[in-house]
């Protein structure tokens, strides 16, 4: 392909020069530009050579000037390649007291920003040009997603310091937010009122490690989360377009099996029922009704096996700045595969860690709350109370440390069904007959009973929350009010 020709580029040599020239009037202003407006960001290489020296010479503490630039560019030998002191002197008289600095700044600065964004295409075209069969097309495409998604973030100039006054305004705003919904969350609410007082909602940039046993209904709790943020979503008209959308990367279940148990738990449907076919007229019309109804939720689901962490930043990237995403889903985060220099080590520990920092990270970069699901050891079998602990975390490495929410799911009705007191040698009638009427009481009291155990809790307090249980449509929902109010243990 042909050579870009800057000279072609967009840019601003006017624009370039009176920004020079205010900054060589009044130093001071540097302040105002120097927390995005770099040397580069110039496209005359005059002026990228100047604005390097200027901003040298005031990080310094000396003044910049006609004259100190003359004196810096004669003795670094240089100063006939910015045009002498004739062209110093043209810049210095470029502005006049009424230039306003930070609208030239940031002029110059998206310029800098198209002629990146046409570089980046140019770029692209000439790697899908080059047949190197050491990287795949899918590599090239994340690649170039990557550096469309760092320009769109760094359109508006990096973020640094806030005073303390602006950051306690901030807070107050999450916290008027919080005040002003029902049940009081600062976050997107799980539509689970126990667990929405107790976590207050989910929240920005959190990393939340929703963990269990097999069967404990782990994947059920993160769908019905799913459901229910996507339909806050779909009818909340004061959220941004670009935070609705919940993205579920589920790497165990296919895209139409998830949708099948979210239809079952929507629509009062069994999930036999929909599996077999064994549906009535009225049932089968009721399911389509409810599709055509929900079909157009917020809700998006890969089901890749094996996704790469890699893969999961580039799509996540792609959605929020094509479709919106607040929220994402990821089932499970031992199905998740490290980056490719990792998978050779035979080190899965140091594997799974790389993940979960990468998923905090993608928390932190998309702004968005990130429910990773994860097993739990086959240890805690063993002991005589299975309640989940800390200690009890897969493949752990750095999860614990990277989550701001650690939950476990637990149904103690699981135990205690398969534990059908069996009659002894030697015992009586009667002593076996009251063993069995005590589990029949308490299999019933535990039925529809579930517990999220909250571990760890970065932002409040830790503790136990109850919720009702529906083993037939795989949900679980509100107990009655008298009962949603956190359990505390410990």
């Amino acid at each position: 392909m042909e050579e870009l020709d800057i000279m072609q580029l967009p840019r601003n040599i006017e624009a370039e020069q009176a920004l020079l020239g205010a900054l060589l009037a009044n130093n001071k202003a540097y302040e105002k530009v120097s927390e995005f407006l770099r040397a580069e960001h110039f496209s005359d290489p005059i002026h990228v050579k100047v604005f390097d020296v200027m901003a040298r010479l005031i990080q310094k503490g000396h003044v910049a000037d006609v004259i100190t630039l003359k004196n810096y560019f004669e003795q670094e030998g240089t100063l006939s390649d910015v045009g002498g002191i004739a062209y110093l002197v043209k810049i210095s008289e470029s502005s006049s007291f009424l230039t306003n600095v930070e609208y030239y700044a940031q002029f110059v600065y998206d310029m800098y920003l198209r002629r990146e964004l046409i570089s980046t295409g140019y770029d692209i075209a000439s790697d899908a040009m080059n047949e190197n069969i050491e990287e795949t097309t899918a590599r090239q495409i994340e690649k170039a997603e990557k550096r469309l998604f760092d320009l769109a973030m760094h359109g508006d100039g990096q973020k640094g310091f806030q005073d303390f006054g602006s950051s306690l305004n901030s807070a107050l705003e999450l916290i008027e937010k919080a005040y002003q919904k029902e049940g009081k969350v600062s976050g997107l609410p799980t539509g689970l009122m126990a667990l929405d007082a107790k976590m207050g909602g989910l929240n920005d940039s959190d990393l939340i490690i929703l963990a269990g046993r097999p069967a404990m209904g782990k994947s059920a709790l993160a769908m019905n989360i799913a459901y229910n943020v996507a339909e806050f979503m779909f009818h909340g008209d004061k959220l941004d377009p670009h935070d609705k959308g919940v993205a579920i990367f589920s790497l165990e279940m296919s895209a139409d099996q998830l949708a099948a148990r979210i239809l079952s738990s929507i629509t009062d449907t069994p999930g036999h029922k929909l599996r077999t076919g064994d549906l009535e007229l009225s049932e089968f019309n009721r399911i389509a009704a409810a599709v055509r109804e929900y079909q157009k939720l917020p809700l998006y689901i890969d089901d890749t096996p094996g996704i790469t962490i890699n893969t999961i930043r580039t799509r996540a990237r792609r959605l929020k700045r094509t479709h919106g995403l607040g929220l994402i889903i990821i089932d499970y985060i031992q199905l998740i595969s490290g980056s490719e220099n990792k998978k050779g080590e035979g080190n899965r520990v140091q594997e799974v860690s790389e993940i979960s920092r990468g998923l905090k990270i993608l928390a932190k970069e998309l702004k968005v709350p990130v429910i990773a699901l994860s097993q739990l050891n086959r240890g805690l079998e063993q002991r005589e109370d299975k309640r989940p602990l800390m200690s009890d975390l897969r493949e752990s490495g750095s999860i614990e440390q990277d989550a701001d929410i650690v939950m476990f799911v637990f149904r103690e009705n699981y135990y205690i069904h398969n534990a059908e007191p069996k009659r002894n040698t030697g015992e009586t009638e009667e002593h076996f007959n009251k063993r069995v009427e005590e589990w029949v009481v308490r299999d019933r009291e535990t039925a529809n009973i579930g517990e999220v155990i909250v571990g760890k809790h970065r932002h409040g307090s830790t503790g136990t929350v109850k919720l009702f249980w529906d083993g037939e449509f795989a949900r679980f929902s509100n107990l009655t009010r008298d009962e949603y109010l956190p359990e505390q243990r410990g």
